[in-house]
Formats: C-alpha cells, sequence, structure tokens
C-alpha cells in the first residue's frame, strides 16, 4: 500500500508523541493508560491532530487530557528534536472515546442477542405439539 508523505509523517508523530507522554511527561494526572490512537495531519504539514484515549472515569479524562494539553509545548519540541521537518506542525489534543463506544456496541449486541435467545426459548416452550 502505497502512503503519502502526510501519512508517513502523522504515523512518526503518533509514535514520537506517544513515547513523549508515556515516558517523558511526568505529570501525575496522566494515568499509565494513555494511548495516542491516531494523528492526523494537514495537507501542508502545519497542524496534527492528536487523539488520545485514557483508561479511567470522566474526572480522570478530563485532568490528562489538561496535562497533556498544559504540556503540548515540550511534546511539540520532542517532536522537532526527532523529526527533521521545515515546519515542526502544531499540535491540537482530543480526546478519542471510540474504545469506550465500541464496548458499549459490543454490550448492546450481547443483551440482543440474549433476549432474542430467551425469545425463542419461550416460543418453543410455548408451542403446542413440541415433543420435549
Amino acid at each position: 500500500m502505497k502512503k503519502n508523505r502526510s501519512d508517513l509523517v502523522a504515523d512518526e508523530l503518533r509514535k514520537i508523541i506517544s513515547d513523549c507522554i508515556l515516558n517523558k511527561l511526568k505529570d501525575p494526572r496522566i494515568p499509565l493508560l494513555t494511548s495516542v490512537t491516531e494523528v492526523k495531519v494537514s495537507s501542508d504539514l502545519s497542524h496534527a491532530t492528536c487523539f488520545i484515549s485514557i483508561y479511567g472515569d470522566e474526572n480522570v479524562k478530563a485532568e490528562a487530557m489538561k496535562a497533556i494539553n498544559h504540556a503540548a509545548g515540550f511534546i511539540r519540541r520532542e517532536v522537532a528534536n526527532n523529526m527533521r521537518l521545515r515546519i515542526t506542525p502544531e499540535l491540537h489534543f482530543k480526546q478519542d472515546n471510540s474504545l469506550e463506544e465500541a464496548a458499549a456496541i459490543g454490550r448492546r449486541i450481547d443483551e440482543v442477542i440474549a433476549e432474542d435467545e430467551r425469545r425463542a426459548r419461550e416460543r418453543m416452550k410455548n408451542e403446542p405439539g413440541q415433543a420435549e
């Protein structure tokens, strides 16, 4: 699969930013289970939107996002030190809830399947003439 330059830059940014958040930021508000799920880079490579997945309740997520946004300058400097780009992209951080949404959809599917099986058993039990 052929990738264009912005895709290659986005992949490398994701690796560098993830390493920086996990290993170089010493802020206690950032939990261990924090990851960069995706990075989207503008076509001119001047802006990068980083999607961050954080495990924890809403308060933990809000505090972690505050800490990451507060450290945006430090993270951008780390990117500049590790990548050779003419312009280091301006970083924008957004919380990624796709993992929680996927888990909720999975739970809902399991509930629907269980309800369907329960109804099928009741229907079989209530139909006359069924051999038991």
